[in-house]
């Protein structure tokens, strides 16, 4: 009886970090520890192609002037240093909205 729930505690322990692992973006979205916040980035870089969306992965700060890391998507390419406000849960990205420079934290 006692190996069987050690076997179970593993399998979900295994379970959990393989999810964290492969998709990070999913468990961050359902951790119900994580809040959501703004981060403002700048658009720097090349985009990522995800079939017809543009996946951008930039750092940026929140309104604590912490730096913070967003994963987003949008369906066409940004020009370089366009100012972005995410609402971020962790790499989660909930939405985004386009700011002016003078905005930016």
């Amino acid at each position: 009886m006692m190996k069987k729930i050690l076997i179970s505690c593993f399998v979900v322990i295994l379970a959990i970090a393989s999810l964290y692992v492969l998709s990070r973006e999913t468990f961050d979205r359902l951790n119900p520890l994580l809040s959501e916040e703004y981060v403002y980035v700048e658009i720097v870089g090349e985009p990522s192609d995800d079939d017809g969306r543009y996946t951008y992965e930039l750092d940026g700060v929140n309104e604590d002037d912490e730096t913070k890391r967003v994963l987003f998507s949008v369906s066409t390419r940004l020009e370089p240093g366009t100012f972005v406000r995410v609402l971020a849960k962790g790499r989660y990205t909930k939405e985004y909205e386009f700011i002016e420079e003078e905005d930016m934290p």
